[in-house]
């Protein structure tokens, strides 16, 4: 294999085998992360990507979930998309989902005819970060995303049918702007109605724009209550089914399962730890870096 950089991939694809289709982020100017500040965004040559696929075929004797990374993948042009991905179906085809980054951004920038066409050629579940739903938030983020891109970006991937998981992330408002940034979200989430979502706690990773701001002062972290409050706000008031991803490893209560149906189980797991987790009681989130 011949992975380059630091390679990431969502915790619901563990089991997933890792197809570096691109390399880097083709916006990596959010201020919280720095998973791909080691490489600058390029599409890898698809006799490598080729030669990787069948590599893995070597190693694997019966594979059943695939995920290509890096950053953002549907940002590579529509006809190299499909390409890589009748390669996937021709070499793997007992697996049973094909995954990818994406962004809400990235499905404006094709026609839902290109995206169906991708949709078609295998893509199962597209991963995109929302981060919040507050618009101040995200200009702080310098995500490049507004709130009407996310929902145009949503409406034609469904439009498509491709499925989707969006990650978010508790705490990102800091300790000063928790409220608006829960609510922005759940708002926002009520509008886009994703078939998965993932919220995990915000993490300050080394490095980044985001830890520098906190060092001097100028974003005040979240305490693990406002955390554990923003779950709360989010499970009372999302309003259409979805699978939930609340087990991230820096949550503070870890829970996942279908949406209506779990609801009440995970209030009531939620409500028990504002009340009884000494962690609820102290000044500042401690979490660690992804």
């Amino acid at each position: 294999m011949q992975y380059e950089g630091k390679v990431y991939r969502p915790w619901p694809e563990a089991n997933s085998i890792l197809i570096q289709t691109t390399i880097g982020c083709s916006i990596n100017t959010c201020t919280f992360c720095s998973m791909f500040d080691d490489k600058r965004f390029r599409i890898r040559d698809i006799d490598d990507i080729f030669a990787d696929i069948d590599e893995l075929r070597r190693i694997f004797p019966h594979v059943e979930s695939i995920f290509l990374i890096d950053g953002n993948v549907m940002t590579a042009r529509t006809d190299f998309l499909l390409k890589v991905l009748d390669r996937v179906k021709q070499v793997f085809p007992e697996s049973k989902k094909i995954s990818m980054y994406s962004g809400l951004n990235d499905f404006r920038r094709k026609t839902v005819s290109e995206l169906k066409e991708i949709k078609d050629a295998g893509l199962d579940l597209a991963y995109c970060g929302l981060e919040s739903g507050d618009p101040v938030v995200l200009e702080r983020i310098k995500k490049r995303m507004t709130r009407e891109h996310a929902i145009e970006g949503m409406a034609m991937a469904k439009e498509a049918g491709i499925e989707t998981l969006l990650s978010f992330i508790f705490g990102l408002g800091g300790k000063e702007r928790s409220r608006e940034h829960i609510e922005g979200t759940v708002s926002l989430l009520n509008i886009l109605q994703p078939e998965q979502i993932a919220p995990m706690a915000l993490a300050v990773q080394p490095g980044t724009e985001l830890e520098r701001e906190v060092h001097s002062g100028e974003f005040i972290l979240p305490t693990p209550m406002q955390v554990l409050e923003e779950e709360k706000y989010l499970l009372e008031n999302l309003n259409f089914p979805t699978y939930y991803w609340g087990d991230h490893g820096n949550n503070i209560a870890t829970m996942r399962g279908q949406l209506p149906q779990c609801q009440p189980d995970f209030l009531e797991h939620i409500n028990l730890h504002i009340a009884k987790n000494p962690v609820a009681k102290e000044n500042v989130i401690k979490t660690f870096s992804w």
